[in-house]
């Protein structure tokens, strides 16, 4: 039954989603799985719950320092700045077109000296395909997150979660940390 309703949901996601580069939860589904239970690690190689960020959003990213895309790092150190209950979590991930080959501390100082970052960046690890992280699993199981089965295209896909928990929207890469589509969704 559940891999019938996960096809089920797949399939009409991958029907309806063809050029969509935006998604959201319009109808507030919950997740069947609390995200505030999953364990990360941080850059420095510390295990975390994410519970240590219940009652905030969070602006979940997989980053890469040799993409195209990378300027958005400054958009989200702006957006850090400008929402105080809004944490940005960046992932690095070597898993499109090999743009992040740094070693982690490689990672945090280009993050910091090029781009001013203070929002914490986690070790690099995959975010997409059958080895993801157990986060990125999360965020692309709709069995789990209530009902996106988007996992990152590319580097620089978003995750916006709601202050309770919930998965409350999907962003491409292409879409700026500071558009409106992610803005108008913070507190």
């Amino acid at each position: 039954m559940k891999n019938l309703l996960y096809t089920l949901i797949k399939k009409a996601s991958s029907l309806s989603g063809i050029g969509i580069v935006a998604d959201t939860n319009a109808d507030d589904k919950l997740p069947f799985k609390e995200i505030y239970n999953i364990d990360v690690t941080t850059n420095k190689n510390e295990k975390i719950t994410l519970n240590k960020y219940k009652g905030k959003s969070l602006l979940i990213v997989n980053t890469a320092s040799q993409c195209g895309f990378t300027p958005q790092l400054a958009e989200l150190e702006n957006l850090h700045q400008q929402f105080k209950n809004l944490e940005i979590l960046a992932f690095p991930s070597n898993d499109f077109g090999n743009q992040e080959p740094g070693s982690n501390t490689t990672i945090e100082q280009f993050c910091q000296i090029n781009y001013g970052s203070t929002f914490p960046i986690f070790i690099k690890d995959k975010v997409s395909g059958e080895h993801k992280q157990p986060l990125y699993s999360w965020l692309s199981d709709p069995l789990q997150n209530g009902w996106n089965v988007k996992e990152p295209k590319w580097n620089f896909y978003k995750y916006l979660i709601g202050e309770s928990g919930i998965l409350i929207g999907v962003f491409s890469s292409a879409i700026s940390p500071l558009d409106k589509k992610i803005t108008g969704l913070l507190k």
